[in-house]
């Protein structure tokens, strides 16, 4: 854990530490922590992991090898 990472959790945990008295605020950390969490594994979903890459990439040698493909114009890419 960095330095930065550790002073991160430390002012995390002493926000917490203050609002943890009234509930109303506690449920909406929770909520606002949540959305972030939610946000956060979204945009990890979208991102496509080496190993896909190389499935696609594959696949598409296969294709072409066996003459399974539609030749593309290079104007027609822009289109």
């Amino acid at each position: 854990m960095t330095s930065l990472q550790m002073q991160l959790n430390a002012e995390l945990f002493g926000a917490l530490k203050i609002i943890s008295e009234d509930e109303g605020l506690m449920k909406k950390a929770v909520r606002s922590l949540k959305r972030i969490a939610s946000q956060k594994q979204a945009k990890d979903a979208d991102v496509m992991s080496l190993a896909e890459l190389e499935d696609i990439v594959s696949q598409g040698e296969k294709d072409i090898a066996e003459g399974n493909f539609q030749p593309v114009a290079i104007d027609d890419l822009w289109k």
